[in-house]
């Protein structure tokens, strides 16, 4: 995308925002997880109070489709064998006349709810803590999914329903929030963001996707989200947040609506300050629940798939309250 003096390009727009390159070290690629240190963990534990599971993944290969950003495709699962080949003849003879199915999947790493690797997007030559852009060619060499699947993402999270503070059962196309609108909610909530809190932010807009044709879906397709400003990726920095969760495919609004710019908080907070994006999460079950109970916290679980130079990898978070 080309910049004007109305789309100021990233380097001119985040030029003043502050950056944890080399905060835990220059070989570092998890960034922000750092903060979700043992005692972190253990303190997190204490949010389970009734035990309560919800797992958070969309379905995948799902005949309904699966929400995916423009230009990707959903998931697509082939059966290999089943119990047709036995009938025709063809299936494989085992001692003891065991019958077995198998398939496989093609799909876009990022084509489910999946973790963003931190070397995922970038400008100005450098991806997160600095490293040179040309080692995602390829695949990416230095900062990949792997490192995050690898360490595992354990801490409290806290739910915060914007879709139901505004009244909603979905956000409008292009509406926005900001930090202080986070807290806002949590307040409304009975609740508090704390420092390293795993954020976890509902708009509606993936139930929606299963609720409205795709042409309504996608048409005119801009998400909802979280808004940039200095004082927003200020707050995070400060707040020391690992991990930001949404019910959408990009985790803020498409284009900002001040400045133009096409998902300027990927590269202010995941290339600058290393926070972990996790997308097209369904949150519609934990929050009805959340609303009925009135607990708003509870322990979330992550891992990823161990993908080697992925930009990113499906995962299915559990919360377990």
């Amino acid at each position: 995308m080309s910049t004007t003096e109305q789309e100021p390009s990233l380097d001119r727009l985040l030029k003043d925002s502050p950056k944890n390159w080399g905060k835990w070290g220059p070989d570092d690629e998890v960034g922000s997880l750092n903060y979700l240190t043992p005692d972190v963990i253990l303190k997190a534990a204490g949010s389970i109070k009734q035990g309560k599971v919800f797992t958070l993944q969309v379905k995948m290969a799902n005949p309904e489709g699966d929400p995916v950003w423009p230009g990707r495709s959903g998931a697509v699962r082939t059966t290999v064998i089943d119990e047709g080949h036995y009938i025709a003849g063809k299936g494989v003879n085992f001692a003891g006349g065991a019958h077995y199915a198998d398939d496989y999947m093609t799909c876009f790493l990022q084509g489910s709810t999946q973790y963003d690797a931190l070397g995922h997007v970038w400008y100005d030559g450098q991806i997160w803590n600095g490293y040179d852009a040309k080692t995602t060619i390829g695949g990416l060499a230095k900062a990949s999914v792997l490192p995050l699947a690898e360490k595992g993402i354990v801490g409290r999270g806290i739910l915060l329903d914007m879709a139901r503070f505004r009244g909603k059962d979905v956000l409008d196309v292009a509406e926005t929030f900001t930090h202080e609108d986070l807290m806002a909610c949590a307040k409304a909530q009975g609740t508090e963001i704390l420092p390293r809190d795993i954020i976890i932010i509902r708009t509606g807009w993936i139930g929606k996707f299963y609720k409205v044709t795709r042409e309504e879906f996608y048409g005119n397709f801009v998400e909802p989200g979280l808004t940039h400003s200095d004082a927003l990726v200020r707050w995070f920095h400060e707040m020391e947040i690992p991990n930001l969760v949404t019910d959408t495919i990009a985790n803020e609004v498409t284009v900002d609506p001040v400045s133009g710019v096409v998902l300027p908080l990927h590269n202010a907070l995941m290339r600058n300050l290393g926070v972990t994006l996790t997308e097209i999460c369904w949150l519609d079950d934990l929050a009805a629940d959340c609303a009925a109970d009135g607990q708003w916290t509870f322990l979330y679980v992550a891992a990823p798939l161990k993908v080697v130079g992925g930009t990113g990898a499906p995962v299915n978070p559990i919360a377990i309250k």
